[in-house]
């Protein structure tokens, strides 16, 4: 826990892809002072911070992790190097945000968790999307009760590549669905099994198609789509209540997300008489669609704020190394499931 209100000293380690924009939301937050900017190619650091920045760009990350000055550490290097990273910076004392995934295995995440909680240290997952205006609505829509009972979650994350070389398309896109999943489920449903099927019909050497069907504990269904061959893009997510059904649609600013009071109504048996017990079970009820106002915040600001907050209280940020670790949970059960052709995986949750 931090008391103090003057901002907190981060080093950025990364410049890559994802690195400059946490450099740009760190240097933008008054809850923190970005100190370091730390890349195995210097220049480029140097490139990402500008000509006239006073933020060090060095590829001394141990002389990083010894300046007092650094409370945290923001990891934006490849999945495999995580562990080392953050655990080397958990060590130091540093609090520690890593983008997903938390680490490149399951085993390599619990070690980080272990560490930060031996230590009561924060460590943080950079699950974007879960601090989106849209993301936080619906989470309170299905949490408070709004939507009824989830019956089922359908996301689809497809677009035109790109084909990564290194991971297939379950580890490069699901973990942002899985995620949101974690964020939203409300307390007591969690998946406890999935199982996924995979093609790669242009020859990468991995899946590029892959579905994955997650059963929930009690015993609704959620179902992910990625796809890096689709000529058009497509971000949906919808959920399913006993009450109302949500459509999140990421690609439509103007309505991203509409309620719709229509669904199936099933009758108690003790309501109705046995002559009419087969044909008045099911009924249909169409009612109305609302599309609440959804404000427009950039994610990585409020995941900024956050994990400010979250070092200064020590309470466990919205998205904590847990959350990083049910994430890697599924990811890596359903490649073992891929492996043996959509075989259903029992998670470590359900066991």
């Amino acid at each position: 826990m931090t008391q103090s209100s003057e901002p907190l000293g981060v080093a950025v380690v990364g410049a890559g892809y994802w690195g400059p924009n946490l450099v740009r939301n760190f240097q933008a937050s008054e809850q923190f002072r970005l100190r370091s900017l730390v890349d195995l190619d210097v220049d480029r650091a140097r490139r990402v911070l500008g000509g006239y920045s006073t933020v060090e760009a060095t590829s001394d990350y141990a002389a990083v992790l010894a300046d007092p000055e650094v409370a945290a550490v923001a990891v934006a290097t490849p999945a495999g190097t995580h562990l080392d990273i953050a655990l080397a910076a958990l060590r130091a004392g540093k609090h520690v945000l890593v983008e997903k995934p938390l680490a490149a295995t399951y085993a390599d995440g619990m070690r980080l968790v272990a560490e930060a909680e031996e230590r009561g240290l924060t460590l943080m997952c950079d699950h974007t999307y879960c601090y989106t205006p849209a993301v936080g609505r619906i989470r309170d829509l299905v949490h408070s009760g709004e939507l009824g009972e989830v019956h089922f979650v359908d996301s689809v994350r497809i677009n035109l590549g790109l084909v990564q070389k290194d991971i297939d398309v379950l580890w490069d896109l699901a973990p942002h669905d899985l995620s949101i999943l974690d964020f939203i489920l409300p307390e007591g449903v969690e998946p406890v099994a999935v199982a996924a099927h995979g093609a790669d019909p242009i020859g990468a050497g991995q899946a590029c198609i892959a579905y994955l069907t997650l059963t929930l504990s009690t015993g609704a269904i959620a179902h992910v789509h990625v796809n890096w061959l689709s000529p058009t893009k497509v971000r949906t997510t919808m959920v399913g209540g006993s009450k109302r059904t949500l459509l999140w649609d990421d690609l439509n600013p103007l309505q991203r997300v509409s309620v719709y009071d229509r669904g199936v109504d099933m009758a108690a048996p003790q309501e109705i008489g046995a002559d009419e017990r087969r044909d008045m079970l099911i009924s249909y009820r169409s009612g109305d669609m609302v599309a609440p106002a959804i404000g427009e915040k950039e994610a990585l600001r409020s995941m900024v704020d956050e994990f400010a907050d979250s070092i200064r209280t020590g309470r466990a940020p919205l998205t904590d190394g847990r959350a990083g670790l049910r994430v890697l949970d599924i990811l890596e059960a359903a490649s073992r499931s891929l492996q043996f052709k959509g075989a259903v995986v029992g998670l470590r949750a359900g066991r």
